[in-house]
């Protein structure tokens, strides 16, 4: 597959127990990856609006008591999003004409618009898919949002570097500065709270690849990473989070012990999800298609151009940069990591590979 993509220079390198008859996906080839990478994923680790209490509905601000202006955030409907976010939060309150910029447990949100007694934004995704309240900042300056960085490990023993030797992703340099600090939380204008919950199919599907991205299911579902590669196991049991049901020709059983090359293997799960894309609503996609790629779409990689994939991954952010490109990250296993680069997946570690996708259509 040749993509007719041409994506400008990239920003930054961010970043079995029972073994069956089956050899699985991601050649354990290549050297062992890096150690886990201290960036924190969500694009900061700086937390806003710590001065909120977790349910207390609301926080004056930092102006000085009895002015006129004071920003006051009162309410904030609705009190709950989906830990994928993508709803708009409206603020209300007093004072608020002068908002430019939220963040949502320290990841800043997108389309913010304020009047005097109200501030939408729309809701980013919860930085690790994980439920719980989170910290509403309003602040006084504009915030950009930035994409999420990656963490690498090696995991359950990991040691496949998606089936092609050289450098892994966390040993390449980076080329770029990082993305610059957020505001302190005491320059907010006033703080709140919102709650982030598990709502739907594709927040169940990334809240478990996220709690198991590093720490794998070993007892569930084993790994396959002495017989090659655990990439194809972890992608498919996303989907079992998603709310798919094991088949006679999908399955993984016993820890492991018995699976099959439709679970474990990439070149014949890909075919395997064309076969039957009408009984799972799902479209295959080029990647020249990125603009039709969601959270919880499923990413295969071919490294070498032979028509056969050599890793799979799962979409965990669409991110849209300034200038309209836009940048897909996955969670993975060999390499283990919440949000890598797709392009720098293909450019910089596999450089001359190529990408297409299963998306689903609802």
């Amino acid at each position: 597959m040749t993509s007719s993509f041409t994506r400008r220079s990239l920003l930054s390198l961010v970043g079995v127990a029972g073994v069956g008859f089956v050899a699985a996906a991601c050649s354990s080839d290549g050297p062992k990856g890096s150690g886990a990478s201290s960036s924190a994923a969500g694009g900061s680790s700086a937390a806003a609006g710590s001065s909120a209490a977790p349910g207390s509905g609301s926080t004056a601000g930092s102006s000085s008591a009895g002015s006129s202006d004071t920003a006051t955030a009162k309410a904030l409907t609705p009190a709950q999003v989906p830990l994928a976010g993508g709803v708009t939060v409206t603020v209300t309150g007093a004072g608020l004409a002068a908002v430019r910029g939220v963040t949502v447990g320290g990841v800043p949100a997108r389309d913010v618009k304020a009047t005097a007694t109200k501030v939408t934004f729309t809701a980013p995704h919860q930085a690790m898919y994980t439920a719980g309240d989170a910290d509403v900042a309003l602040f006084a300056d504009a915030i950009a949002p930035v994409p999420s960085a990656n963490q690498s490990s090696d995991g359950n023993g990991s040691a496949a570097n998606d089936g092609q030797s050289g450098a892994t992703q966390s040993d390449a340099a980076a080329t770029t500065a990082p993305a610059p600090a957020l505001p302190a939380a005491s320059a907010a204008l006033a703080t709140t709270t919102l709650a982030y919950a598990t709502l739907t199919a594709v927040d169940r599907q990334l809240e478990y690849a996220m709690r198991h991205w590093k720490d794998y299911n070993l007892a569930e579902y084993g790994t396959m990473n002495p017989i090659g590669g655990d990439c194809a196991n972890y992608v498919n049991q996303t989907l079992i989070a998603r709310g798919w049901k094991q088949r006679d020709d999908w399955y993984n059983r016993s820890g492991g012990a018995a699976h099959s090359a439709t679970w474990t293997y990439c070149p014949t799960m890909d075919p395997w999800l064309d076969a039957n894309a009408a009984t799972f609503g799902l479209t295959r996609r080029s990647l020249d298609e990125r603009d039709k790629v969601k959270v919880g779409d499923i990413v295969f990689f071919d490294w070498n151009h032979n028509d056969s994939p050599d890793h799979t991954t799962i979409v965990s952010e669409v991110f849209t940069e300034p200038d309209g490109t836009i940048r897909i990250k996955s969670a993975s296993h060999n390499q283990d990591g919440p949000y890598r680069d797709l392009d720098e997946m293909i450019t910089v570690q596999h450089p001359g590979g190529t990408a297409w996708f299963h998306t689903f259509d609802a």
